[in-house]
C-alpha cells in the first residue's frame, strides 16, 4: 500500500538521513516569477545601489487565521512574547519541537483584533496548521499554499500579490507612486498608501539596509499596480529582481531560510508525522552537503544555533519552552557569514575545463544551494568539524562568495575555517548532483549582516544576533 503520510514515508525508507539525503524532488524552485528582467549581476547592484521590486507573491504560504483563540495559538507555539503585538504590526514567528529545536519560521501580520497572516516557509505553516486543527482551538484557518514550482504553462492564481520595494532610493518611488508624501514608520509597523488608484497594505521593512515597503493586495490587481510601480521607478534606477537574484540577498543580509525542520524523531512527534502528507515538503526534502550522520537529530538545530536566541522570551507558555529553559545558550554555535577564499572558489570553476580529470561540485550562480536543506562542513585545521555552512552564493555587491553559517561559540571573527564543498563518495542520488570531487574552500568568519550597508543601517535585528527591536521579540 502506497504511504499515506510522512510517517508511512519514514517507516517503509528505514533510515530517514539517506531518504532525504537521495530526494528525487529536483531543484528548490522559486516560482512563476521570471529568472531575470535584465541580469542577476545588474539585479543585485540595484538593491545596493538605486532601488529594487522584489516580487514576493508566489514563493511562500499565505496562512489566514481568524477567530477569538488566534493570539493563543501563535503564543502556544512560538518561542516569541506576544505580550506586544497590537494590530498593525508584524513579527517573525519562531517555532520549536517539545525538544526545543527549530521547525521553520515565518512572518506573522496583525491585520484586525483577531486576524492574522502568516507568511512564510511550508515547515512553519503546517505547524500552525496542526495545532489549529487538532488543538482545539476557536479558530478558523486558511492556506493558501505556495504557487506550483513547475506551473507547466497553466495559470497561477494567489490571493495575494506581495512585492518589496527596497534599495537607497526606494522611498523616492515610494513617495512617487504614492502620489505624495509616506511616513517612516517604525520597522515592521504597518499601514495603507495608494498606487494607481488602489489602496494598499504596507509593511515597513528594509530588506536591502534602507527604508523600505513590503506591499500587497489582491491578485487581481497585480499588473496594475506592479506595471505603475516599475514605471514610477525608472527615473530612480528601479529594477525588478528575478528569481534567480531575489534569494541571493540573503547572503549580504544574513538569514538562513531552510533550516532542516525537526520533526522526523519523537514519539511525541509522531500525530504530526502522521498527519502530514507523503507528499508534504517533510517527507520530499532535499538535505545537501558534505555533512553526513546516521543520526538525523544531528541535523537538528536550536534558536541560538540560528541567530535567533534573543527571540527566546519565557513570559508564556510554548512548545519547548522546558526544553530551551534547560539548554545554556552560551554553549550553542552562533550564526555567522563565512567569506570563501578567491583562489578556491576559482578552483572550482576552473574545473569544469578540466578535460582529464572529475570536476568540484558544481557551483551555479548566483546562488550555489542544491537542497532544499543545505550542510556542509565546516572544519578547524586538525580537520574537526566546528560548524555548518548552510547558505551559499555569491555577491556581485561583494564580489565574493559568501555562506551563511552556525560555527561553535567559542570561534572569533577573523578565523579562516574550510567548508568542504560538495558530497563524499562522488555524490549523492538527488537529480541536482553530478560525479564530482569535494575541495576543502578556505574561508574568513566574518560578521552578520555581511553588507558593511546592511550592518550599519538594517533596523529590527533579526538577522543579527545581537539587536533586536519590539516587533520581533
Amino acid at each position: 500500500m502506497a504511504p499515506r503520510n510522512l510517517q508511512d514515508v519514514l517507516d517503509a525508507a528505514g533510515n530517514t538521513v539517506e531518504l532525504l539525503r537521495n530526494s528525487q524532488i529536483g531543484a528548490y524552485i522559486y516560482p512563476v516569477v521570471a529568472p531575470e528582467f535584465s541580469n542577476w549581476r545588474s539585479e543585485q547592484r540595484a538593491w545596493r545601489e538605486t532601488a529594487v521590486l522584489f516580487d514576493q507573491s508566489h514563493h511562500m504560504d499565505n496562512l489566514f487565521i481568524k477567530g477569538p483563540d488566534a493570539l493563543k495559538l501563535i503564543s502556544d507555539t512560538a518561542i516569541n512574547s506576544v505580550a506586544n503585538f497590537p494590530v498593525n504590526k508584524a513579527k517573525q514567528y519562531v517555532p520549536t519541537t517539545p525538544a526545543g529545536h527549530v521547525i521553520g519560521d515565518g512572518i506573522l501580520f496583525r491585520e484586525g483584533e483577531d486576524e492574522y497572516v502568516y507568511v512564510g516557509r511550508a515547515p512553519a505553516a503546517n505547524w500552525l496548521l496542526f495545532h489549529a486543527e487538532t488543538g482545539g482551538y476557536d479558530v478558523e484557518v486558511v492556506a493558501d499554499r505556495r504557487s506550483p514550482s513547475r506551473p507547466m504553462g497553466k495559470p497561477v492564481q494567489r490571493r495575494y500579490w506581495r512585492f518589496q520595494i527596497q534599495g537607497p532610493k526606494a522611498w523616492e518611488v515610494i513617495e512617487k507612486v504614492n502620489g505624495g508624501p509616506v511616513e517612516q514608520l517604525k520597522f515592521f509597523n504597518m499601514d495603507y498608501m495608494n498606487i494607481a488608484g488602489e489602496r494598499v497594505r504596507t509593511l515597513r521593512h528594509g530588506m536591502a539596509g534602507a527604508p523600505g515597503l513590503e506591499i500587497w493586495g489582491p491578485y487581481e490587481s497585480y499588473d496594475k499596480v506592479r506595471d505603475a510601480i516599475v514605471e514610477a521607478g525608472a527615473e530612480f534606477g528601479l529594477l525588478p529582481v528575478g528569481s534567480r537574484a531575489y534569494p541571493s540577498n540573503t547572503l549580504e543580509s544574513g538569514w538562513i531560510p531552510s533550516p532542516l525542520p525537526a520533526i522526523y524523531t519523537g514519539e511525541e512527534l509522531r500525530a504530526y508525522r502522521e498527519w502530514l502528507g507523503a507528499d508534504s515538503y517533510e517527507a520530499t526534502n532535499a538535505v545537501a552537503g558534505s555533512f553526513v550522520s546516521d543520526n538525523i537529530e544531528d541535523y537538528y538545530l536550536t534558536p541560538w544555533d540560528l541567530g535567533y536566541g534573543s527571540f527566546v522570551k519565557f513570559d508564556h507558555d510554548f512548545i519547548g519552552r522546558e526544553a530551551l529553559e534547560a539548554m545554556d545558550p552560551a554553549a550553542r554555535r552562533k550564526k555567522v557569514t563565512l567569506a570563501w577564499n578567491e583562489e578556491d572558489l576559482a578552483k572550482i570553476f576552473t574545473s569544469l575545463l578540466d578535460t582529464e580529470g572529475t570536476p568540484y561540485k558544481y557551483f551555479d550562480l548566483p546562488l550555489a544551494n542544491y537542497g532544499s536543506s543545505n550542510y556542509d562542513r565546516v572544519v578547524d585545521a586538525d580537520g574537526n568539524t566546528v560548524g555548518l555552512s548552510m547558505f551559499t552564493g555569491y555577491s556581485a555587491n561583494e564580489r565574493r562568495g559568501l555562506s551563511l553559517a552556525t560555527v561553535d561559540a567559542d570561534v572569533p571573527e577573523g578565523t579562516e575555517l574550510r567548508v568542504v564543498w560538495g558530497e563524499p563518495d562522488g555524490g549523492t542520488r538527488k537529480t541536482t548532483v553530478e560525479p564530482h570531487r569535494q575541495l576543502e574552500v578556505r574561508a574568513v568568519v566574518s560578521p552578520i549582516p555581511y553588507s558593511t550597508v546592511a550592518r550599519q543601517d538594517y533596523q529590527g535585528g533579526w538577522r543579527t544576533s545581537g539587536k533586536t527591536v519590539d516587533a520581533l521579540s
